[in-house]
């Protein structure tokens, strides 16, 4: 294992104590696993909460700020924050109109939120609502939609509820533009390399030299095939296809694009995919919207890359231009 640490059980802590350093007009960290906006410029809005396992920046810890959400639980690399954590979140995030609980659908954040959930209704009154994100296709068939992983697409989930929150909108409306946003996003990614856990120190999984491994999970988990290498171009295609499929884009549709990078692939390379898939996307007729290039949802030092459409109303257009501030995205 090389990786540039001290030690692996400081590593978390260390992330976040040098992330609020360095952006501490954004974030703010009352707890060590705890960050918070580091100034409320509303007071009187409904609060949005997340969180999940380090190891993915800037998911979690990054989205908080100005038009996105209010405060993360932060656990371990790959493992779930405390139900106990999370109550304490959602209090910090609460300003008397509610928390909106918007994270990725897996079990262990599922049952310690939900428990988080029912402490602070029952210890503070806060009334909570959620949504999970669950837009990886590769992860379940449409028909078991709700098995689906919460990957990249959470994002745009984080930018048009928090956009709707900013406005003063009630947590009713405010959730509804959560759930309204999952349910027109879809992602798929593929990996070129695994990743190494600090605590472990050996990758997670096995690829050979000259593979790649279409719709893996951000954790590793398996995905639909694997095979040779195949050209940026091809795929391009498959990703897009496979979301294409389900979204059904077609003339004078908006869709919002995310080509993101697992970890370790260079800026280069999401740019000759990406101008692939605006060309598949021009074609059916829609139009792109703030296309976003870059690394927004990582996997550690995984090599890949993942594609997510998120497809807009003329409500979700105005909320995704709407401002928003943290240290990785700027509106």
């Amino acid at each position: 294992m090389k990786k540039i640490l001290n030690k692996p059980e400081s590593y978390v802590d260390e992330t976040l104590a040098g992330l609020c350093a360095a952006h501490s007009h954004i974030y703010h960290q009352p707890q060590p696993r705890l960050i918070t906006r580091a100034e409320k410029t509303n007071t009187n809005k409904v609060g949005i909460v997340t969180g999940g396992g380090s190891g993915h920046l800037p998911v979690f810890t990054g989205y908080v700020g100005e038009g996105l959400l209010d405060a993360a639980a932060v656990g371990d690399v790959f493992a779930s924050p405390s139900a106990e954590l999370m109550a304490e979140t959602i209090r910090a995030a609460d300003n008397g109109q509610g928390v909106l609980l918007l994270y990725g659908n897996y079990g262990g954040d599922v049952m310690n939120f939900d428990m988080a959930s029912e402490t602070v209704d029952f210890e503070d009154d806060i009334r909570c609502t959620t949504v999970l994100a669950a837009d990886d296709v590769a992860s379940a068939s449409p028909e078991e939609a709700a098995k689906r992983r919460g990957v990249a697409g959470m994002i745009y989930g984080f930018k048009l509820a928090g956009a709707k929150a900013e406005e003063g909108a009630s947590l009713d409306e405010v959730t509804r533009v959560a759930s309204k946003a999952m349910a027109n996003t879809r992602t798929i990614g593929c990996a070129l390399t695994s990743c190494i856990l600090p605590a472990v120190g050996r990758p997670t999984f096995d690829i050979g030299e000259n593979e790649m491994e279409m719709g893996m999970g951000i954790h590793g988990e398996p995905g639909i095939w694997r095979a040779e290498l195949r050209t940026a171009d091809e795929i391009a295609e498959e990703m897009f296809e496979r979301l294409q499929s389900e979204l059904q884009l077609t003339e004078g549709d908006a869709v919002s694009v995310l080509v993101n990078s697992l970890g370790a692939t260079p800026l280069e390379e999401l740019y000759i995919l990406y101008q692939k898939i605006e060309k598949l996307i021009l074609a059916k007729g829609a139009r792109i919207v703030q296309p976003l290039v870059g690394r927004y949802a990582t996997s550690m030092e995984m090599t890949g890359a993942s594609l997510t459409l998120c497809k807009l109303d003329n409500e979700l257009e105005q909320l995704m231009n709407a401002p928003a501030h943290c240290a990785f995205w700027r509106v």
